[in-house]
């Protein structure tokens, strides 16, 4: 018995030898890289798995889907057309003295004799005119004319440095849903290209200066600070907008941009270039827009509509034969001068308030011809109006 004792005693170190070292084995084993890397060199470049040669028998394919390559292919048409557009402005800092600031926007150039499309906003109150091209190149720019309340203005550049001319498309094509691809200059980084969609038509938005633009493009295409006067482009490279204002809370962009149709721009930079300004289109009335209380107290049979009140001796209206008030009536402490033609549509398109009228005379242009559906007495009648420019 005692003999067994010693025996197992005996034994007994083996087994804890051979216990810690299976266990010292298995912990080799599981950290056998960070061991191994410890004592290993840095590897020669060639050796590393992206710098080897591809294998000659595999075929690398490149997937450009039909998007991609409709944008690419807008980009490098349009973009030789799209200039940066940096301005001086004169301010007063804060001890009344006189400084220069800078400031930045985009264009485009739409005719080969040099003439660039923008906004009104970015050349407003300019010093000077600087227009560096997509190939770097600055070239000192002279101002044509802006409309402020349309927000556009051309600028010109010497003819020999146009190389490519923007093409324009149909504004009035334009459905929801369309792609919409803007190129500009955001925050000064050049030839910057954005995509998204037609969000919306015919949007109305406020200026600065506190007039209003209709029929404008709403875009998600992303807009920032710089855009302002570049193209947004349809799928094939042809201008359908100006880009013009952002809505942000923030100040950059947030999915919802704006954009002059081209159509009235198209007329509105061809008026600058020939005229200098643009000729607006003048009815030569003064009127009031009539509601139901305002009827009844005048008896008059209709609640919709423009009452005219006076009429611009030898205006369109005069030449055409609207008849303005010819009698004072006090309606609610305000003088009234009552007896005049209402009017009720414009070109078959009903008329029920002035902002309305004034909104549908922005369609034409100083030259045509109108006409209007007036109420005097009981008789409804039709008038043709030959618009002239606004005074």
């Amino acid at each position: 018995m005692l003999q067994r004792v010693m025996t197992t005693m005996k034994q007994t170190p083996a087994k804890i030898f051979l216990f810690l070292l299976i266990l010292l084995l298995l912990v080799f084993w599981t950290n056998r890289h960070e061991f191994f890397d410890h004592f290993q060199t840095q590897p020669p470049a060639k050796t590393l798995d992206f710098n080897r040669p591809p294998e000659t028998d595999r075929k690398k394919i490149q997937v450009v889907s039909t998007d991609e390559k409709v944008t690419m292919a807008v980009f490098e048409k349009v973009h030789p057309a799209v200039v940066n557009i940096s301005t001086t402005t004169l301010g007063l800092n804060d001890w009344l003295e006189v400084i220069p600031r800078e400031g930045q926007g985009s264009g485009f150039v739409i005719d080969r004799n040099g003439y660039i499309l923008t906004n009104s906003h970015v050349v407003a109150k300019a010093q000077k005119i600087t227009v560096t091209l997509a190939s770097g190149k600055s070239v000192s720019a002279n101002l044509v004319g802006r409309d402020p309340d349309f927000d556009l203005a051309v600028i010109k550049i010497p003819p020999k440095y146009v190389d490519t001319v923007a093409e324009f498309g149909n504004s009035d094509a334009l459905r929801v849903g369309q792609k919409a691809i803007a190129i500009g200059n955001p925050f000064g980084f050049s030839h910057t290209l954005t995509t998204g969609t037609v969000s919306a038509l015919n949007r109305g938005i406020r200026t600065d200066r506190g007039t209003r633009i209709n029929q404008m493009i709403q875009t998600d295409a992303a807009i920032n600070p710089g855009n302002s006067g570049g193209p947004l482009l349809n799928s094939s490279g042809e201008v359908i907008g100006i880009n013009t204002a952002i809505y942000s809370a923030s100040g950059g962009n947030q999915g919802i941009g704006f954009a002059m149709p081209i159509n009235p721009a198209k007329y509105v930079a061809t008026e600058l270039i020939t005229r200098g300004r643009l000729a607006r289109p003048w009815l030569g009335i003064s009127g009031i827009s009539l509601y139901p209380g305002l009827a009844d107290d005048m008896g008059i049979p209709f609640d919709k509509g423009i009452l005219v009140v006076e009429v611009v001796p030898g205006g369109p209206a005069d030449q055409a034969g609207l008849r303005g008030g010819n009698r004072e009536v006090v309606v609610g402490n305000i003088k009234i001068l009552m007896g005049g033609d209402v009017i009720m549509a414009l070109n078959g398109r009903e008329i029920n308030h002035m902002k309305q009228l004034s909104r549908q005379l922005e369609a034409f242009r100083a030259g045509e011809t109108v006409r209007l559906q007036i109420c005097r007495g009981k008789n409804i009648l039709e008038l043709d109006v030959l618009l002239t420019e606004s005074p």
